[in-house]
């Protein structure tokens, strides 16, 4: 099962501060974690995204990915990066990669607060807008996505299958 900000109106709900859910049927990869390949924490600057990035794609290349799975992994990373900086008003970010045999996990973290949507997107609406995709691009490149949020921060964990 996965869970996911909603991109699109189906689930999206008013007046609610809890994300609304999608689920669909996807590749099963196993859910336990693997063995920890890094551990970062940075502060919540746009600086720190292609530093984010730059790691991903050397994680990627040591471990002698595909070019498929090192793409997904950048792309992943990016974009949880960004909406940690751009959206959650915390100090910093923690970003931990692990692995397994099957699969690289990228779990991103930050101390902000959850903000709801104040209504539900309009998707005619939204195809012109300079933002709004990351979480639609993070799941399209992973098979398992999770957005937990409490009152110590949001945590995103996204599933590369290799």
């Amino acid at each position: 099962m996965r869970n996911v900000i909603c991109p699109s109106p189906l689930g999206a709900s008013v007046g609610t501060d809890e994300p609304p859910r999608l689920e669909r049927p996807r590749e099963t990869v196993s859910p336990r974690t693997g063995r920890p390949l890094a551990v970062i924490v940075l502060p919540a600057t746009p600086r720190s995204v292609p530093l984010l990035r730059r790691l991903a794609q050397a994680l990627a290349r040591s471990r002698q990915l595909s070019d498929t799975a090192e793409e997904a992994l950048t792309v992943i990373v990016t974009e949880l990066a960004t909406n940690a900086v751009l959206h959650s008003g915390s100090p910093d970010l923690a970003v931990l990669f692990e692995a397994d045999d099957a699969s690289l996990t990228v779990t991103v973290r930050d101390g902000g607060h959850w903000r709801a949507r104040p209504a539900p997107r309009c998707e005619g609406a939204d195809m012109d807008a300079a933002f709004g995709r990351g979480l639609a691009l993070v799941d399209a490149y992973s098979v398992d996505t999770s957005v937990r949020r409490s009152a110590e921060g949001t945590v995103v964990r996204a599933v590369v299958a290799l």
